[in-house]
């Protein structure tokens, strides 16, 4: 019920987003159909200008619709396309491979709608009123198990007169076997392309003949745009006659291995994965591959890969936050990071279509992943500690893969808050004001005297600003990687107060705006940034980075406090926990003395930190560093090591317990007073020991 929710209400938003637009701009791409020279009005060709870049037969059948468009300002077509988009997930929801558990069969139609609501090319077709869901539903139908090959054909063969690389799931047809069905896609295609040509010849000759089915429509192809291999030869330089025949090298070769896996999966009984695999294929090689057409590449989180439990939700993660946002939060600004970000539909597409190694439901993994090992609930001193006591706690070490996007994430998502966050200049002042005041009162308004000290000292000054710079992200993104390495049971203990932390912190940038002392006018010598222009309102160029507001709480000293609370815990030596102790004691003296903080920021630090490992505490009932286990031995290894020590096997610990049927190697005679077991027992214990 909770996700049905959720669905509805995405749904609803992402109409509304659209609907409250001025009529001029929403559902541009609208104007291709009811514009002065759109589809309904034009008396020349359709491709006289640049925006129409649909098939003639798409011209032709959909101005029905277009006529309610017209009419309601969008309104019926809006509703129209989250129409569909509801039938699709429905439709995507029974088309899962079976056998589907009841919590799978529950779940999955919300899950598919509020994934595709989300979705970038769904959001995409909203905002410019699209028809690119329509080929992707009518292509979907045929892998319902009720769906006949007649049915099949047609359906394929229209969803292809509407966007032509869909051809190729009538290639797909014919290789698993379904020809007629192949055959009637062929005749189907052909029937409403003919329809077309016999009443638009002049547009159906200019579509076929001049743009070859699409080439040089619509916004040029070398755009970011068109992610298609086309258009990403275009982008790093490659033109003229040696792009054709990349070109056309590199798209049968995705042609061929793409399809070849599509009837894999197709004939093991994965039909959706076949379609979004066939899908991404058309997208790669097509001319032009537009935002709104690149849901194929979504449909294709419906596939199993890993064989560990814990590796499970990678390629869905990946998938989803390559299609729902936008390259600038997949990666950091970097240059040759930028370039994978500005292509990640591409690259997604490309993987589904030819790396991905799906699992077929014949592998014994299928249902059954290594388990990922868990401590059970934590035991409190309060019963209704833990509040999530369904919540098992993890003591594997979680997958780099999964966690570097998360991570990523999370941070573009901080960033995004703190710098929306409210910064009116009046506000903000006024908070400083208050936060001065009470400082007065409580006889801890350090920071004119300390800041004047560093200020006035060249070297104590250039210390402070090469740490405050340096630090703040070096330390904490250090320790969790060690942490990671090294103690992974550790990691996941300490990154959550952390996480934890760093949303507190949101809440009070957007609740209490706060000027930072640099910023007040009041004699404070901003050491790190330089003079602000006070008479801007916007500070200058340094508000483009980010909000100059947030600064309470001080996350400086909070991940800071985390950091040294970690250390001072896991550190094995006594100068590393007094190291541990006195950094976030230094940054507090820094964040004060560069005049980016007040005292009680730092105090707000700190209380966001302890209200972090409070709140582990009482949703997950962890407390205490959890101990560090050794990696069980694999059966091989366990087999061998006693045969090597003599002993009985089935005294060695195994993965899933204890191998009792096995006869001893050879006998061994155990102490006085001892049983065998315990006597075998002492001397793997001896052995362990020794080594």
């Amino acid at each position: 019920m909770a996700l049905w929710l959720l669905a509805g209400v995405l749904a609803v938003r992402q109409a509304a987003a659209v609907l409250r637009l001025p009529p001029d701009e929403r559902l541009t791409d609208l104007e291709t159909w009811i514009g002065d020279r759109g589809v309904l009005h034009v008396s020349g060709s359709l491709y006289d200008g640049d925006s129409f870049t649909g098939t003639p037969f798409s011209g032709l059948v959909l101005k029905p619709l277009t006529r309610a468009a017209e009419q309601s300002l969008g309104v019926a077509w809006t509703f129209g396309t989250l129409l569909l988009v509801v039938v699709l997930g429905l439709v995507v929801a029974r088309s899962l491979p079976g056998p589907v558990s009841r919590r799978t069969s529950l779940i999955a139609a919300p899950l598919a709608i509020s994934l595709l609501v989300l979705s970038l090319p769904v959001r995409n077709t909203f905002t410019l009123g699209q028809t690119s869901i329509i080929p992707v539903l009518l292509v979907v139908l045929t892998v319902l198990p009720r769906t006949s090959g007649r049915q099949a054909g047609v359906l394929i063969g229209v969803a292809a007169a509407l966007q032509p690389a869909l051809l190729l799931f009538a290639v797909l047809l014919w290789l698993i076997g379904r020809r007629r069905a192949a055959v009637l896609a062929g005749a189907t295609f052909a029937v409403c392309t003919a329809l077309a040509w016999a009443a638009m010849p002049h547009d159906s000759g200019t579509y076929w003949g001049h743009h070859i089915g699409g080439f040089g429509l619509g916004a040029p192809a070398d755009s970011l745009a068109n992610q298609s291999l086309h258009g990403l030869l275009l982008r790093i330089g490659v033109e003229g006659p040696m792009e054709l025949a990349l070109l056309a090298v590199l798209g049968v070769v995705v042609a061929v291995i793409g399809l070849r896996r599509a009837v894999r999966y197709a004939r093991d009984g994965q039909l959706l994965l076949a379609a979004a695999i066939t899908g991404s294929v058309a997208l790669a090689v097509s001319p032009t591959s537009w935002l709104h057409q690149q849901l194929w590449i979504l449909l294709a989180v419906v596939g199993r890969v890993g064989r560990r439990g814990s590796d499970r939700l990678v390629w869905p993660v990946l998938v989803v936050l390559a299609m729902s946002l936008n390259r600038t939060a997949l990666l950091p600004d970097i240059e040759i990071l930028g370039h994978i970000g500005y292509n990640a539909p591409l690259l997604a597409a490309l993987a589904a279509a030819c790396l991905v190694p799906f699992l077929s439901r014949t592998s014994p993994r299928w249902d059954d992943p290594e388990p990922t090992p868990v401590a059970e609930p934590a035991r409190s001193r309060f019963a209704w500690v833990p509040l999530l006591r369904v919540l098992k706690r993890p003591l594997s070490r979680p997958n780099l893969m999964l966690e570097l996007m998360l991570i990523r994430v999370g941070y573009f998502a901080y960033s995004w808050i703190r710098g929306h966050a409210p910064d009116e200049r009046a506000v903000a002042e006024g908070h400083g004001d208050q936060v001065l005041t009470l400082e007065g009162w409580l006889h801890i308004d350090i920071e004119h005297w300390f800041n004047a000290i560093v200020a006035d000292t060249g070297w104590l000054k250039d210390f402070m600003n090469w740490y405050y710079s340096t630090f703040h992200f070096l330390i904490p993104l250090s320790l969790l990687g060690w942490l990671y390495l090294c103690r992974p049971a550790t990691y996941r203990w300490a990154r959550t107060p952390l996480a934890f932390a760093t949303l507190l912190a949101l809440v009070g940038f957007w609740l209490y705006p706060l000027a930072p002392p640099r910023l007040m006018g009041l004699g404070y010598v901003d050491t790190a940034h330089g003079p602000q222009d006070l008479s801007n309102p916007d500070f200058g160029a340094l508000t483009k980075l980010s909000n100059q507001y947030a600064a309470m709480p001080s996350l400086h000293v909070g991940w800071s406090l985390w950091c040294g609370v970690v250390i001072a815990i896991v550190a094995p030596y006594l100068w590393a926990k007094v190291l541990g102790i006195l950094y976030p004691l230094l940054t507090t003296a820094v964040i004060v003395g560069t005049a980016n903080h007040y005292v009680l920021d730092a105090i707000g630090g700190a209380v966001i930190v302890t209200a972090g490992f409070a709140l582990q505490y009482v949703f997950l009932g962890v407390g205490g560093r959890p101990h560090e286990e050794a990696p069980p031995l694999s059966a091989t290894m366990g087999a061998a090591v006693a045969r090597a020590r003599g002993l009985v096997p089935g005294l060695v610990r195994q993965r899933g317990g204890q191998h009792d049927d096995a006869e001893p190697a050879e006998k061994t005679q155990p102490g006085a007073g001892e049983s065998p077991e315990k006597g075998a027992g002492a001397r793997v214990e001896q052995h362990d020991q020794r080594v």
